[in-house]
């Protein structure tokens, strides 16, 4: 072999190798290339899931929110409610109690405590009615006695309006029936007669 003959060889194979390595540079960018593709999909889709989950978890946080808030204002609606309870609880009773203690003042009014025959019945009524009136004082129960008080519509209830002299107008000048109020709520009216002044 001549020396023309080995150089020619040697470029051709020289050729052959850099097709070679084209060729394979070429398949190694396009297997690149497929798997750059498949990894920016893949990189779109976690993206994708990220996002919903920030979504779950935005909205998950919401409604914990909203759960602690609904329990906060049930346990407070529960609180007041029991209160109402516990203050209010006896205004059935104590309401069956205004008619006895009505009856009792009643039967003083009408008794003569100087008679020495109905004395001692009459000071008898007059203890029990103090002791039943402050043992109903003891749970809330107030009276509501407003002789010589400008008239309260919220707290009396007018039976009627007589001209008057001694009192100014719009002012209770008579008490037909005592009045009761249970930790301020009102039981009964005072049912009153009003001065015209």
């Amino acid at each position: 072999m001549t020396n023309d003959s080995k150089q020619a060889q040697a470029e051709n194979a020289e050729v052959i190798t850099e097709e070679m390595v084209i060729d394979q540079e070429g398949t190694d960018e396009s297997g690149l290339m497929d798997e750059l593709t498949q990894a920016n999909f893949r990189i779109e889709e976690l993206e994708q899931q990220l996002a919903t989950a920030e979504s779950t978890v935005v909205e998950q946080k919401d409604s914990v929110v909203r759960a602690a808030a609904e329990v906060e204002n049930i346990r407070r609606r529960s609180a007041v409610e029991v209160e109402k309870a516990r203050k209010f609880a006896l205004e059935k009773f104590v309401n069956e109690l205004l008619p006895v203690i009505d009856n009792m003042e009643r039967a003083l009014a009408a008794g003569d405590a100087d008679n020495e025959a109905t004395k001692a019945i009459h000071e008898g009524v007059e203890l029990t009615l103090k002791t039943l009136t402050s043992a109903v004082a003891k749970f809330g129960v107030v009276q509501i006695d407003p002789t010589g008080e400008a008239f309260n519509p919220e707290q009396h209830q007018a039976i009627g309006m007589q001209p008057s002299t001694e009192f100014a107008a719009n002012t209770v000048m008579m008490v037909m029936q005592k009045g009761f109020m249970l930790n301020e709520r009102l039981l009964r009216p005072a049912m009153v007669m009003v001065s015209q002044g």
